[in-house]
């Protein structure tokens, strides 16, 4: 699943992007509100993580505003010293899905993010399923007809972004948008081998298959 971090503090931005990046996630961190803005407009991030100070011509509120009214419908959690009632409500009333005050912990923040990803999912609920398969975002842990598999960071993300999915179909260029990072040097033939990596591990030694290959679309797990 792919992350998008507005925050101008250097600790705190290069902390969330090291430890997102090792929880599976693909994380592009800007630190200015204009940039920022324009990221969560043209690219298909699945939540955002958005300071409320920020340098540029707009705050965190701000961004999310003007994000909701261009119709962008991202989950957004805001991050902020502000932490005053008035100051939560200035930001929900925006737009923002959440609002994380700081300092915070940084399993909170990663908790909040497989909440905000729960919403608007067809799969509902802390266990993610298609029949016999299920992965646990909570414990990072994958199991098909009750035997514990072993993913690659990648494979994992892949396999997370598709059940969430499930049973709709996604493209090639969706499972790259929201697998990799914005500098991630990824090619189509790239997806075909990460699904093969996954077929191998989910398929190969279990009945029925599950990812299954729509010719000229992508592929689909049900």
């Amino acid at each position: 699943m792919r992350v998008l971090v507005i925050e101008d503090e250097p600790k705190i931005g290069a902390a969330l992007k090291r430890g997102l990046e090792q929880e599976g996630y693909a994380v592009d961190l800007i630190v200015d509100s204009d940039a920022g803005l324009r990221y969560l407009l043209t690219e298909p991030y699945d939540v955002a993580l958005i300071d409320r100070m920020l340098p540029g011509s707009m705050d965190g509120v701000e961004i999310c505003r003007a994000a909701r009214k261009k119709g962008n419908s991202t989950p957004v959690i805001m991050l902020t010293a502000k932490s005053a009632i008035h100051d939560r409500i200035e930001g929900l009333d925006a737009g923002a899905d959440d609002y994380l005050p700081k300092p915070f912990a940084f399993e909170e923040v990663v908790a909040r993010i497989r909440a905000v990803l729960r919403r608007p999912q067809v799969v509902q609920g802390e266990i993610l399923t298609c029949r016999d398969l299920e992965m646990d975002p909570a414990n990072h842990l994958v199991r098909r007809a009750g035997k514990e598999l072993t993913l690659s960071t990648t494979e994992y993300s892949l396999l997370e972004y598709l059940l969430r999915r499930s049973p709709h179909v996604a493209s090639k260029d969706d499972i790259i948008a929201h697998v990799w990072d914005f500098d991630a040097d990824v090619l189509p033939n790239t997806v075909e081998v990460y699904i093969g990596y996954l077929r191998s591990k989910i398929d190969k030694t279990f009945s029925p298959a599950l990812i299954h290959t729509v010719r000229g679309v992508g592929y689909s797990l049900h």
